[in-house]
């Protein structure tokens, strides 16, 4: 599982999973192309005619390309320089217009700016200046008779805000682009479980409900969650599935031949606080549905883990048919109130390097709590088989905050869900083994 394959139903579920992550690259493309359209906004162009009246200079090969090189000469462009603004090298200027012999006595002055006026004041700027220059005696081909036939004026060349809608475009488009090859470059070696199916068979045993579960983040949400839990119908019903598997009917009796209460062990992963509510929501469903119920907040391997929770214990006196309680230590049997408990709930939290689940945890059964994307198969594996060593089976697992593209259920783990693939069938729609039953009918 160090990379996973991808295809393109995957891809797309793991896009729609990061999507927060695939939007942010996004918003980046799209302010990267803005910012960059307008610190380089697209040039204007501007030309100005320039009409040569000398007929020899003007008509001859030699003569027109020797009057487009003087209007790139350096003297003209000195002459030139103190009347565009801002100032600019001759290198600059170079690079900001171009001369050009479309017919024979024209010259044509192209020049670009940042903004109309700059391109027109330069076109113009050098349009004037070639004209002083070769109407002068210190012209290398003599003085000659040249003029402005039009001046530069209307620019033109892409608007600024429509240079800003492409690029921020296209920054959007590329942003998105990475954003969606990044997320799915990351999710190739993520080795994290998210789908129900994966995580039944990470350890081989069913998912017994996975829900949304609340996240307290103080001792007052702990209280309200105990107290006024109250699941939507789809969760209440997935819940209620739950408690049947464990052995605790509706009417709050030990089922599955028990003659007494069922004790069951909640383990969460340290590094998966997210999953620590769902054995306080259980425990404050099944009371609100009439079953007898203790929540007991069991010793912590971190002691941050359920510091809140545990201080919450200690606020609840007993209401209806829950009670609460936080324990420092692993024996559940002792505590007063269980023997006449239906349901027992003992919540663990264990390290997921090196999980301790003691001898001392007596509990019925054991079922693991885990968000989704939150641990890997290793991790579960161990915590498992440390479970297992202490003579306490897993029987379940509890998913919190299940992946919204997730379209399986866990219910089956890999070795009892079918592999065989359905046979082929023919365009009359009938499938191959409804066909052989009718073959062997008409012959029998």
């Amino acid at each position: 599982m160090s990379e996973q394959a991808l295809d393109l139903k995957r891809s797309v579920q793991i896009a729609r999973r990061h999507w927060r992550a695939v939007c942010a690259i996004t918003v980046l493309g799209l302010v990267a192309g803005t910012v960059y359209a307008a610190l380089k906004p697209p040039a204007l162009t501007s030309t100005a005619l320039v009409r040569i009246a000398s007929p020899r200079a003007a008509y001859s090969a030699s003569g027109a390309s020797t009057l487009v090189a003087i209007a790139s000469s350096d003297p003209v462009l000195s002459l030139a320089q103190p009347h565009i603004q801002p100032p600019a090298s001759q290198q600059t200027l170079r690079n900001e217009f171009a001369v050009q012999s479309p017919t024979p006595g024209i010259l044509s002055i192209e020049a670009r700016g940042r903004t109309a006026d700059q391109a027109e004041d330069t076109a113009n700027a050098i349009a004037n200046a070639f004209v002083e220059y070769v109407t002068s005696p210190k012209s290398p081909s003599g003085s000659t008779r040249a003029l402005v036939l039009q001046p530069a004026s209307a620019a033109t060349g892409r608007p600024l805000a429509v240079a800003i809608a492409m690029f921020g475009a296209l920054g959007l488009l590329i942003g998105a682009a990475l954003g969606v090859i990044g997320v799915l470059a990351v999710s190739r070696r993520d080795r994290r479980l998210w789908q129900r199916d994966d995580i039944a068979d990470s350890i081989g045993v069913p998912v017994l409900a996975s829900v949304p579960v609340i996240h307290p983040a103080d001792a007052a949400g702990w209280t309200n969650l105990l107290t006024e839990y109250e699941p939507t119908a789809v969760d209440a019903r997935r819940l209620s599935g739950a408690l049947d598997y464990l052995g605790v009917g509706r009417s709050g009796s030990a089922g599955l031949g028990q003659s007494e209460g069922v004790s069951v062990a909640v383990l969460s992963l340290r590094s998966d606080p997210g999953a620590l509510a769902f054995g306080p929501q259980l425990a404050a469903f099944a009371a609100s549905r009439g079953i007898r119920t203790h929540l007991i907040v069991g010793p912590r391997q971190d002691p941050s883990a359920t510091a809140a929770l545990r201080a919450a214990c200690g606020t609840i006196p007993p209401v209806g048919y829950l009670q609460v309680t936080a324990r420092d230590q692993d024996n559940a049997r002792e505590d007063s109130g269980e023997s006449t408990a239906a349901l027992t709930v003992l919540i663990a939290v264990v390290d997921e390097v090196a999980p301790q689940v003691t001898d001392g945890m007596r509990a019925s059964m054991a079922v693991l709590a885990v968000s989704a994307g939150a641990a890997t198969a290793d991790e579960l594996a161990r915590i498992a088989s440390s479970t297992a060593n202490r003579g306490c089976r897993v029987a379940g697992i509890f998913v919190a905050d299940p992946d919204s593209t997730d379209n399986t259920t866990g219910r089956l783990p890999q070795l009892a869900r079918t592999t065989a693939r359905r046979a082929p069938t023919r365009l009359t729609g009938i499938p191959m083994e409804t066909r052989q039953w009718m073959t062997q009918t008409r012959q029998s």
